[in-house]
């Protein structure tokens, strides 16, 4: 028979699950009832820790249900198996909420990675992932270079030429650009309007927001 110590201390557990859940799918919480799909929750995974971080909740409707899981167990295994796909690993924390008669919530606890970009990787293809609002979409190839240079926290460099002059000339005059939109209009190739962007907001000079349809590359404020 549980103590009651323990049983006070599941119902708190429940409360502050309860709680969590109420604050509904966003930037850093995302339900899944049951691990159907790994791999597609663990590329979630990934756009946390690519991300701000954030919190999985496994055994939650995305209604805001909390039915449980009745086989955690499987269901942990499946995912373990899953995470063996990320490089480099994700750091995460797993606990296991008591919500009913032989059921819990699994709770996954992804820190923001100090090791980003992090990668889903399949056979000789690999992707990575960010998180934007209640989201999870596959990262550009400038927002992994992005990520991966900013680790190293050297003073970035660049030439201040005509295209930058013109770059900052409009986005005087428009709120942003995409990397498509910056090819187009500058005449530039690909690479190397795609080396300036990131370059820029590297130096701190633009800010990037991910998009399913192209970053966004506005002036930082």
């Amino acid at each position: 028979m549980k103590s009651q110590e323990s049983l006070s201390f599941h119902a708190q557990q429940f409360q502050q699950l309860r709680q969590l859940v109420a604050k509904g799918e966003g930037l850093t919480l995302e339900f899944k009832r049951k691990a159907a799909f790994p791999g597609k929750i663990v590329r979630g995974m990934i756009a946390f820790a690519n991300t701000r971080g954030g919190v999985l909740l496994l055994g939650v409707g995305d209604d805001g249900s909390i039915p449980g899981l009745k086989h955690p167990d499987d269901e942990s295994h499946v995912m373990q198996l899953a995470l063996k796909h990320c490089k480099p690993a994700l750091v995460l924390k797993e606990s296991r909420i008591p919500v009913g008669p032989s059921r819990v919530v699994i709770q996954y606890e992804i820190p923001e990675s100090d090791r980003k970009p992090h990668y889903f990787v399949t056979g000789p293809s690999q992707a990575s992932f960010v998180r934007v609002d209640d989201k999870s979409i596959q990262a550009s190839r400038e927002m992994c270079e992005i990520a991966r240079r900013s680790r190293k926290k050297k003073d970035i460099r660049f030439h201040y030429g005509d295209h930058e002059r013109w770059l900052m000339q409009y986005l005087d005059l428009h709120p942003g650009i995409t990397l498509k939109k910056f090819v187009e209009l500058s005449g530039l190739k690909k690479f190397y309007a795609s080396r300036k962007l990131v370059l820029l907001v590297l130096a701190d000079v633009l800010k990037i927001t991910p998009h399913e349809k192209g970053d966004v590359y506005e002036r930082k404020k």
